[in-house]
């Protein structure tokens, strides 16, 4: 059984298509990148995957049955700039959200849920800031707090949307080296991205968007200048080194 099945789908907004006749199967235990220009519907992907947006058509397996938004198998990191980082709440209030699904959202988390999400934390650096609020850390602590979460939640499949967006080198590092080992661990991690020059370091496979499925399949086959130049169109301005892309409009 393969972690997640997308069937023919499709995503409008007024009737114009934002995803169109999108399939793709998932393989296990990879680290797998959603590439694509602006607009391509790569974030737009991911939230009809989870049933936060209405799909027109298509289904989405995991582990083929027909995914459920309370699904505990699936963690989800969004868009660190679509959160109210003003909210009045701390970094363990935060990382100790991601226990819900395993304890329910009318029960107080217990000391060993407690003990799990400062451990979740001290794993991506950000133990010592567990009563720090969440308005006074920086965008990259934020970030951090955001992957203990989803360290928190303990699921076999990560949808992760543009993590490494405005953090800076360091936290770079600790991302792709928690996702290395979300990875060792059997763990299924798709991760949209935008860096072109960091995909072949990064990921194991990569599904190449723009509107629909440009093409798929373990990175080395499958992220090629051919199928960049079909993603991108004329978008995409670069030097070649042998087939690294090293640069984009």
């Amino acid at each position: 059984m393969n972690p997640v099945e997308v069937q023919n789908l499709t995503v409008a907004y007024q009737k114009k298509p934002v995803l169109k006749n999108v399939s793709f199967t998932v393989p296990e235990g990879k680290l797998i990148g959603i590439i694509g220009p602006n607009g391509a519907g790569k974030s737009t992907l991911i939230k009809a995957v989870l049933g936060m947006i209405p799909k027109a058509t298509g289904e989405v397996r995991v582990y083929d049955k027909l995914y459920r938004a309370k699904d505990r198998v699936v963690g989800y990191v969004p868009q660190r700039g679509s959160v109210d980082w003003d909210f009045p709440t701390n970094a363990l209030d935060v990382v100790l959200m991601g226990r819900y699904g395993h304890i329910g959202w009318f029960k107080r988390p217990g000391k060993k849920d407690k003990e799990l999400a400062l451990n979740c934390l001290e794993k991506v650096g950000m133990q010592e800031y567990a009563t720090r609020q969440i308005s006074q850390l920086s965008g990259g602590q934020q970030q951090r707090v955001f992957l203990a979460r989803a360290l928190a939640q303990d699921a076999k499949i990560y949808f992760m949307d543009e993590p490494f967006v405005g953090v800076d080198a360091a936290t770079e590092r600790a991302i792709i080296e928690l996702l290395n080992e979300l990875k060792q661990q059997g763990k299924t991690v798709l991760v949209v991205h935008h860096d072109l020059q960091t995909v072949k370091d990064y990921f194991d496979h990569v599904i190449l968007l723009n509107i629909s499925v440009i093409a798929e399949g373990p990175t080395e086959d499958t992220f090629t200048l051919k199928n960049l130049h079909q993603t991108y169109g004329g978008t995409l301005a670069f030097l070649e080194k042998g087939d690294i892309l090293v640069g984009q409009k």
